[in-house]
């Protein structure tokens, strides 16, 4: 079920030295579903062999039979959930990637984008790489295998040198546990303890409570976490020091509420951008709603400082898969409504508020308005708890093409009359970074503001490209 929302690519887990790795990964994924719900896959080590298990599908369906866990021995494992942006969404292609090559085998899981893969994956093919999937994960892969120096970790570092990108990864070994964010700190990653002796490393710190781990920090930008054998934790900043510049939109829409990233609680901040989003578009209203349920914290912050009061005016079905059948009889706007439902008691002869993180390509605002008008409400007035969203993403969220980003080609009283609300307001981006609050945080927002952090390789082709690579000739 595609409600026309950007989506993350993916997140990845792994702890390390502990008798149930592989069942406590699959805890960690299930918390962490949020960020792909196209695969997954955990690899264990029990000390001299991987092992693999990984299926297109949700986490409690590849992993729901306990049988499984049979199969993924040991006291290490790191696993992944995939949404794609980089590669097709094919069994092929599901992390982590398992190989065996010169030196023993490894596993990857990768969380983020890499801009010149094309680039690095003609090169490898110029010099007789193969590769088995359309990832652009699997050039890590090649990279490692093809460093000249000796030890494991110096050898992803060479490797790493060579790409240019977002990346949250994580290197699983018949001994050793390795995890890495890039010096731009694009995705957020962060490091727990259970116990005395166990360590794990999550995308958002959600998957630790679940697993009760303790919280110890996050991962910073730039740094390489070594878990050895021996227990001990080895921490190093082998890459060039830059400023960072974490993703914006992870507060926005993609972690979830429960998280600690960045320095802060996602919950906070979303309260905090609809509180902001009351003070710059203020509106003569009765009731105040979310579309759930990411819209849920910013309508709850702004009806605390409007003052109008907060309603669950649509009600989410949690059980609706990512694919349905129609029925054959036509009903108006049966994508939206089989996902969301208005209350009409809330709703008639209302003035509605409606809350929501993004617009994308407007067509389910669209049906939104009209199915929260349709349920008898006499105005409805959009606000939304972001910037436009005017460019694509290159590190690792799957957004369409520019040309299908409705605020890149419409004003905002265009895309008003569009989605047919009587009123629509966008978060300032200064709106944005004040509630976010972070000091001396140069965040990414080059969804809103098309400046881009890494550049792009050139020539090379990005998908998403569209209307950005004509203007940008």
């Amino acid at each position: 079920m595609n409600l026309h929302r950007p989506h993350e690519e993916c997140g990845v887990f792994g702890i390390y030295n502990h008798a149930e790795a592989s069942n406590l990964t699959y805890l960690g994924l299930y918390a962490l579903q949020h960020r792909g719900q196209e695969s997954c896959g955990i690899v264990s080590s029990d000390g001299t062999t991987l092992h693999a298990h990984k299926r297109m599908g949700l986490v409690a369906d590849v992993f729901g039979n306990q049988e499984v866990f049979k199969k993924l021995p040991g006291k290490s494992a790191i696993g992944h959930v995939r949404y794609s942006t980089a590669g097709a969404s094919v069994e092929k292609n599901v992390q982590p990637i398992m190989v065996d090559y010169s030196r023993g085998s490894i596993a990857v899981a990768h969380n983020g984008n890499l801009v010149n893969a094309q680039l690095l994956k003609a090169e490898l093919e110029a010099y007789g790489s193969i590769f088995q999937t359309t990832m652009d994960t699997e050039i890590i892969i090649h990279l490692l295998a093809i460093a000249r120096t000796n030890s494991l970790e110096d050898r992803i570092v060479e490797a790493l040198k060579r790409i240019q990108g977002a990346y949250c990864l994580l290197f699983l070994t018949e001994s050793r546990m390795i995890a890495v964010r890039d010096p731009n700190g694009f995705r957020p990653l962060c490091l727990g303890q259970l116990g005395d002796s166990s360590w794990v490393v999550a995308s958002e710190s959600c998957a630790l409570d679940l697993i009760e781990a303790k919280f110890v920090r996050e991962i910073e930008p730039g740094e390489m976490i070594v878990c050895n054998s021996d227990g001990s934790l080895k921490s190093m900043f082998p890459f060039k020091k830059i400023a960072p510049t974490p993703c914006i939109f992870e507060f926005v829409y993609f972690a979830r509420p429960d998280s600690y990233i960045f320095g802060k609680n996602v919950y906070l901040v979303r309260k905090e951008l609809g509180r902001q989003l009351a003070r710059e578009f203020k509106v003569e209203a009765d009731v105040v709603i979310a579309v759930p349920d990411s819209g849920v914290p910013a309508a709850m912050g702004y009806a605390e400082e409007s003052g109008i009061p907060f309603e669950l005016g649509l009600i989410r079905n949690h059980y609706v898969g990512r694919t349905f059948i129609e029925p054959a009889q036509a009903i108006r706007h049966f994508g939206v409504k089989i996902k969301l439902n208005p209350v009409r008691e809330i709703l008639e002869g209302k003035r509605v508020v409606v809350i929501d993180d993004s617009i994308v390509r407007g067509t389910t605002s669209r049906k939104i308005v009209k199915m929260v008008r349709q349920a008898g409400a006499k105005e409805v007035h959009m606000r939304i708890s972001s910037p436009p969203t005017s460019y694509p993403c290159y590190y690792g969220i799957d957004t369409p093409n520019r040309k299908e980003l409705i605020s890149s080609s419409h004003t905002i009283e265009e895309i008003c009359r569009y989605i047919t609300a009587d009123s629509l307001g966008y978060l300032s981006e200064e709106g944005l970074l004040k509630s976010v609050g972070v000091n001396k945080t140069n965040f990414c927002k080059a969804c809103f503001a098309g400046d881009y952090p890494v550049a792009f390789p050139k020539p090379v082709e990005l998908p998403q490209m569209g209307l950005f690579e004509e203007e940008h000739k």
